[in-house]
C-alpha cells in the first residue's frame, strides 16, 4: 500500500456529480483523441482509473482499456458503466501492481500521480509504467505546474477556484513538496458548506524527466493542453509523453 489516501464510498458516490466540468464533451473530446492517438492498435491501461471518467469514453472508442484503482468504492461506481469484460480493473496501487500483458500505452490523468506522497512512490509509479509498456510504448502524464510563482514571501495560501459553490485553495509545505487542497463546497439550498482536503505532493517537469529517465524512458512530448497547446513558462499544467525505447 502506497501513501496515497483512499477515496470513501461517499467521496465515491458523488464523484461524477461534481465533476460534470470534466467529463464534458468540450473537456475529453482532446483528451481522447490525444490518448486514442498514442494507443494506435495497442491496449491502454489507466493508472488510478477513478469511476471511469477517462477510461470508459476510451474504451467505447474502440481501444481496449484496462484499469488499476486503489479504491473499491471509485471501481464499483465504474462498474455501473462498464462490466469487468468489457474494462477490467485490478484493485491495487499504481506504483506496485501489476496487471496481465504488455500495453501500448500506459496514462495518468488529472493530477493523479500527486496522489503519491513521496517521491521514491513516484518513481515506482514510473518504473511500474515501464514494466507494462511493450517497446516503443508510451508513457502520458496530466499534471499541474506547482503555481509557487503566485507565492509572495509570507503567504502560504493560493486560490484556485472562486465561485457560488466552491471554494478551493492549496497551502503548500515548501521543503517536503506537499500541497493541500482544501475545499468548501456548498450542500443543498441551506447555504452550509461540506470541508474536505487532501494532500499531495507536487513535482516539476524536470524532476519527473528524471524519474522517467530512473525508469529507462525518455521524454517525446510535452505541451501545455490535450489540444497540443505548446508549453510554456506561463502554462498552469502539462501533458508530458515518455517513451519506452524500442
Amino acid at each position: 500500500m502506497t501513501s496515497s489516501e483512499l477515496w470513501t464510498r461517499m467521496t465515491a458516490d458523488r464523484y461524477d456529480a461534481e465533476e460534470t466540468e470534466m467529463s464534458s464533451a468540450a473537456v475529453l473530446g482532446p483528451t481522447l483523441a490525444f490518448l486514442a492517438d498514442l494507443a494506435g492498435d495497442g491496449r491502454a491501461l489507466e493508472f488510478a482509473i477513478g469511476t471511469g471518467r477517462v477510461g470508459v469514453p476510451l474504451r467505447e472508442r474502440g481501444v481496449p482499456v484496462a484499469g488499476i484503482e486503489l479504491s473499491e468504492h471509485m471501481a464499483a461506481v465504474l462498474r455501473r458503466k462498464a462490466d469487468a469484460d468489457t474494462l477490467p480493473v485490478a484493485i491495487g496501487d499504481m506504483a506496485t501492481t501489476v496487471v496481465p500483458g504488455e500495453f501500448s500505452l500506459v496514462y495518468l490523468v488529472y493530477n493523479t500521480i500527486s496522489n503519491l506522497l513521496t517521491q521514491d512512490e513516484q518513481v515506482e509509479c514510473f518504473r511500474n509504467a515501464a514494466r507494462h509498456l511493450a517497446p516503443g510504448g508510451r508513457f502520458v502524464i496530466e499534471l499541474g505546474v506547482p503555481p509557487l510563482r503566485f507565492l509572495p514571501p509570507g503567504q502560504v495560501a493560493v486560490p484556485f477556484d472562486v465561485s457560488e459553490r466552491h471554494l478551493g485553495f492549496d497551502t503548500f509545505d515548501l521543503v517536503e513538496q506537499i500541497l493541500v487542497s482544501h475545499h468548501f463546497t456548498r450542500d443543498g439550498t441551506d447555504g452550509r458548506y461540506r470541508r474536505e482536503n487532501s494532500r499531495h505532493r507536487y513535482a516539476w517537469p524536470a524532476e519527473l524527466d528524471l524519474m522517467a529517465r530512473i525508469a529507462g524512458l525518455e521524454l517525446e512530448r510535452r505541451v501545455a493542453d490535450w489540444d497540443g497547446t505548446p508549453f510554456t513558462q506561463d502554462a498552469s499544467k502539462h501533458i508530458s509523453v515518455w517513451r519506452k525505447p524500442a
